[in-house]
């Protein structure tokens, strides 16, 4: 499952936006600090084949992908010195894949904005500063711990105490991790710390409903300017918490037609999530059954043992091979028995890439 932390400074439209997405009740006012507790909700990710593969294969069940978006309280500047509710709240975005950072990008005198004036730049930089300062806190909890084995001589311990050593120094210059370019020998290391800034950014961008359906504006794009001048591994996907609002009280079947009258093709969800899996280098494959259809997320690149794997640990240890056809050749032939009889299965090894969209059922023996 994909997971998803929802971080931004006070009011400018984090809550909005979560409660727009998921149909959750977290307050949206129009105040600093109104979510004061991690909200976390499930939504599914839009798949139009897995509505195809429903009517061809009618079984039971039809179950998607999902992915789980966690929404914490607003930070301020000087979070980290306890500013604003401080930065405490981080802790709960530490395990999530990555980070949705929502960054007010419109003018609207009504709407208070904590720093005063709009700028998604300076926005952008704070909230990395943060980020950045709450990971020094981490690395320099985990030093005091890791110094006394790398003093008695353990070698993974002085090994992961000098990763750590490079990472307080990047750090504690207010660098986020991921500008340094760090080897992957030393990102191993530190990866059971979760570090937030060692993680992919999808930089979620409130605009006006003008700016979404017509010509782009000068403050979303001073964001994308300040994003490709970084270099950072992190996508703009601009979203109107207004709209999103409006069409999250409207019953499903009339949703389309809202967009449509707008001139959009895609709800803030959908780009999201789609931005998400692209940013994640993420792929989907199908199980397709009498009692199950089943959407599963998997990485680019996942072999076959790997994928089975993503249904349960039993299938990767005790794979044998994965019985496969594409989702184009299902849909043509209609049905597994129709694909075995036309020649459309494959049986694959264990060194086998899944493609996104196969349709794959696993043989194993534990």
């Amino acid at each position: 499952m994909l997971s998803l932390g929802i971080v931004g400074l006070p009011n400018v439209g984090k809550s909005t936006l979560f409660n727009a997405l998921t149909a959750a009740s977290a307050d949206a006012a129009n105040y600093p600090f109104c979510t004061v507790e991690p909200n976390v909700g499930i939504v599914e990710v839009p798949d139009p084949r897995l509505a195809r593969l429903d009517a061809l294969a009618k079984p039971k069940r039809t179950v998607p992908a999902v992915v789980q978006f966690m929404d914490i309280a607003g930070l301020v500047q000087g979070a980290s010195q306890g500013e604003g509710l401080g930065n405490k709240f981080l802790a709960n975005i530490r395990e999530v894949d990555a980070i949705v950072h929502v960054v007010r990008c419109f003018d609207d005198p009504d709407v208070t904005h904590v720093m005063g004036a709009v700028d998604p730049v300076r926005d952008r930089e704070v909230i990395e500063l943060e980020l950045a300062l709450s990971d020094l806190a981490a690395v320099e909890k985990r030093l005091e711990k890791t110094a006394r084995g790398a003093k008695s001589g353990d070698k993974d311990a002085q090994a992961e105490e000098a990763a750590l050593l490079v990472a307080r120094d990047v750090l504690n210059a207010g660098r986020a991790l991921w500008e340094e370019h760090l080897p992957d020998t030393t990102l191993t290391l530190l990866r059971p710390l979760n570090l937030l800034t060692t993680k992919d950014v999808l930089y979620a961008a409130n605009v006006t409903e003008a700016e979404l359906t017509g010509g782009e504006g000068r403050h979303l794009t001073a964001l994308r300017e300040a994003v490709t001048r970084s270099g950072e591994h992190a996508e703009v996907v601009p979203f109107s918490a207004k709209i999103e609002s409006e069409l999250a009280e409207l019953p499903p079947g009339e949703r389309v037609h809202f967009l449509e009258s707008l001139g959009i093709a895609e709800a803030g969800l959908e780009r999201l999530i789609h931005a998400g899996y692209h940013l994640l280098g993420l792929r989907t494959y199908f199980t397709v059954g009498e009692q199950e259809v089943r959407a599963w997320t998997i990485h680019a690149g996942d072999t076959a043992p790997v994928a089975a794997g993503a249904i349960h640990t039993d299938f990767e240890r005790g794979f044998i091979r994965a019985e496969t056809v594409s989702y184009d050749d299902f849909v043509r032939a209609g049905s597994m028995k129709a694909c075995r009889d036309q020649g459309l299965v494959r049986s694959e090894g264990r060194d086998y890439v899944v493609q996104d969209g196969d349709i794959m059922l696993f043989r194993f023996n534990v």
